[in-house]
């Protein structure tokens, strides 16, 4: 699955750079798991999803 998710990116990275993205933008899109296309890396992402917000223990609540 790793190696077929690899290629997969290695894919979107090559289609965004021939689309005319600049560098730093392609990367920007790559870093980004919602911008995937399902026809490269299948949805939903093999990858496990972080919470949107990682509970901390606060010591000011006491």
């Amino acid at each position: 699955m790793l190696e077929t998710y690899c290629i997969g990116l290695n894919e979107y990275w090559k289609s965004l750079k021939k689309a005319g993205f600049a560098d730093d933008i392609a990367l920007c899109l790559l870093l980004e798991p919602l911008t995937y296309p399902a026809t490269i890396l299948p949805a939903p992402n093999w990858l496990p999803q972080l919470p949107d917000s990682i509970p901390y223990d606060d010591d000011d609540e006491d």
